[in-house]
């Protein structure tokens, strides 16, 4: 197969087209360097300006003052349930954390090895919506509120985040990171999986208040601790050098969208067209998620039966249309449509749902 396909993949997700097309140009021979950019020293000015031009346009995007810390990790966002209460949970204290899907659990799980979690609230065990104000339990003594802003598997998204007073407020923000503005002044830290949003997998984006770095207790782990890394800048050992440059490319990609304003536009035309089509099907097609809570990147529903979903997923592979088969942990059918996924690709979709629905209602 040389043409590509429509991927609705949760992730690894869609990368921008001219972004793979610039990378493709300069892989063999990146310009005035006389080799690959997988071949370059991380300790070589030509990598300083790719992670520091990164680091400039991750700034300028979201608007993040020096008061925050900008990590390049590894590990995915999966090692971070770790690092996180390691890093800022310190013995004898308590966290908050906030469960509205498959990946808050998994956070849960893992902090709960490092120090004292208490369930703030949870939407168990549907997971079909984010929690009303009324329904959060916060300890004004917590060292943090722990939460997860879009929900992959169950495609619930926050659509604001929870006012936390002087808590410091911890995100995973791995699927929905820069699709829209975000006001990092009221977090303590974000952290996201670059697969999705940001990048290829391999590279992880940690956003970090400098004072938090108090925290960070002594004898910790070097590739674990957070002050180690901010004081390396990153380069306390080999980071994942593509995934950076990758990264620094889709930086400047989305600089040239009209920045997080632009995608917040072109992301909600995306949904609502999408939406659309499962809402006016008579039922025919119906969404897990709560109206109020529906992700912009994770469209979620289900078919009459398992059976038609798993027709509808293969017809739809058929005319490349791919990716679209629900998590195993709750079935149905998934179209993820990331910042790079294209609009084209979404009405490909309704076309199909249309015709699928007269062919098999």
């Amino acid at each position: 197969m040389t043409s590509r396909i429509f991927n609705f993949g949760a992730g690894p997700g869609v990368l921008p087209e001219s972004v793979l097309e610039e990378a493709q140009r300069d892989l063999v021979v990146l310009p005035g360097v006389g080799m690959s950019v997988m071949e370059i020293s991380h300790r070589s000015k030509t990598f300083d300006e790719i992670i520091g031009g990164c680091e400039v346009d991750i700034r300028k995007l979201a608007n993040i003052s020096s008061d925050y810390q900008i990590l390049f990790l590894q590990g995915g966002a999966s090692l971070q349930f770790s690092m996180v209460p390691m890093n800022l949970l310190p013995a004898g204290g308590k966290a908050d954390y906030i469960v509205t899907g498959s990946w808050g659990k998994k956070a849960v799980k893992e902090a709960q090895k490092v120090g004292t979690v208490q369930i703030a609230a949870t939407t168990e065990p549907d997971f079909t919506r984010v929690p009303a104000v009324s329904e959060l339990k916060l300890d004004p003594s917590a060292t943090y509120v722990h939460f997860t802003s879009n929900e992959t598997i169950q495609g619930v998204e926050w659509k604001r985040e929870p006012e936390t007073g002087s808590v410091p407020l911890v995100c995973d923000a791995s699927s929905d990171i820069f699709s829209r503005p975000i006001d990092v002044a009221k977090y303590g830290l974000i952290y996201a999986g670059a697969q999705k949003n940001l990048g290829p997998s391999g590279v992880t984006l940690v956003i970090l208040r400098t004072d938090l770095l108090e925290r960070v207790p002594k004898n910790l782990a070097m590739m674990l601790d957070y002050k180690v890394q901010a004081e390396n800048k990153s380069l306390y050992n080999t980071p994942p050098v593509f995934g950076v440059y990758i990264m620094r490319l889709v930086m400047k990609w989305l600089l040239g969208q009209g920045g997080l304003e632009g995608m917040a536009h072109a992301n909600g035309e995306k949904a609502k067209l999408l939406y659309n089509a499962i809402d006016s099907s008579g039922g025919y097609y119906r969404p897990h998620a709560r109206a109020a809570d529906r992700s912009n990147m994770n469209v979620t529903f289900r078919l009459p039966s398992e059976e038609l979903e798993k027709k509808f997923v293969s017809e739809a592979k058929a005319v490349k249309l791919d990716g679209l088969k629900g998590h195993r942990s709750v079935g149905g059918i998934r179209a993820s449509i990331y910042n790079a996924f294209p609009k084209a690709g979404v009405e490909a979709l309704v076309d199909f749902m249309k015709r699928f629905q007269t062919t098999n209602g």
